[in-house]
């Protein structure tokens, strides 16, 4: 496999293999270097975590960065995606890594291209690199996924981090609920959707998702939601001692959660982020050097 596009390409063997590779990359027994070759990020949506993750993973393996916006390329002027891809393999470079907003889009345009393409947020559709470093983070909490309570808590049928976590880790052995409120519930998902106050109760990792305001047609009023639906401070207290706190982030503090308990002893929001740069390594490693 030389391209990831969906958490579903990816078999639980071959999510574990990533994994071990990020390991150790971050424990300093593997250290690639790609010094001289050629990476691209093109992202054609906002993003802070995600593109400034990529490129600290680009740099640190000696990767050279062409760093393509909208605004800077033939895009603006109507050419394709797939043009703009092409272009880049012809001059060299050997793996993109794309956002932008419609859902399938990278699936159906890298079957032609001999570079490798990673997906790094499609629409509505999935976010598979996000789901990665939220296994890792997972799993070097927990030493494993099996049996583990997860429950995945916000804007559902908006979000495509829940999409592809729904995905994996089901299929790792999870224990996978949502909450969400009625008209954020996608039942292609999940059917199984709870309170948040019986979430926090139940879960051994609580991964909340932020309002996507942005995919809403409607102007919404989130001055209730976080007494509604969110993770206040009494609803923290109520958590397991164990239990940990995961945000794909951007975190709207007051919001999805109280804006104390984003740096709290549960909260491995942060962790998440430096996580996100030593799996994007071992991805692109993997997918430079080998295939996965």
């Amino acid at each position: 496999m030389k391209h990831l596009h969906s958490m579903t390409q990816l078999t639980n063997k071959e999510i574990e293999h990533i994994i071990h590779t990020a390991k150790s990359i971050e424990n300093k027994q593997l250290s690639p270097n790609y010094s001289g070759r050629f990476a691209a990020n093109i992202f054609l949506e906002p993003s802070t975590r995600t593109k400034h993750s990529f490129y600290m993973a680009e740099r640190r393996l000696g990767l050279e960065v062409v760093d393509l916006e909208e605004k800077d390329s033939s895009l603006i002027k109507g050419e394709s995606l797939y043009d703009t891809l092409k272009t880049l393999e012809a001059l060299g470079t050997e793996i993109a890594i794309v956002r932008q907003s419609q859902n399938g889009l990278i699936k159906q345009i890298t079957e032609q291209l001999g570079m490798s393409v990673i997906n790094a947020g499609d629409g509505t559709g999935e976010h598979p690199t996000q789901s990665l470093l939220d296994l890792f983070t997972i799993k070097d909490e927990f030493g494993t996924f099996e049996g583990l309570s997860v429950v995945i808590a916000g804007d559902i049928k908006h979000s495509r981090v829940a999409r592809s976590n729904a995905y994996a880790l089901k299929n790792l052995g999870a224990d996978v609920k949502f909450v969400a409120k009625p008209e954020w519930q996608d039942k292609t998902i999940s059917d199984k959707y709870i309170s948040i106050d019986e979430a926090v109760e139940e879960c051994d990792v609580l991964m909340l998702l932020r309002i996507q305001h942005e995919r809403h047609r409607d102007p919404f009023q989130s001055s209730q939601y976080l007494e509604d639906f969110g993770l206040t401070i009494e609803r923290e207290g109520r958590m397991k001692r164990s239990s940990i706190i995961l945000h794909p982030a951007p975190v709207n503090r007051g919001v999805e959660i109280s804006a104390s308990l984003v740096e709290s002893e549960k909260s491995r929001i942060f962790k998440q982020m430096t996580n996100g740069v030593t799996i994007r390594m071992a991805l692109l490693h993997l997918l430079l050097e080998e295939g996965i």
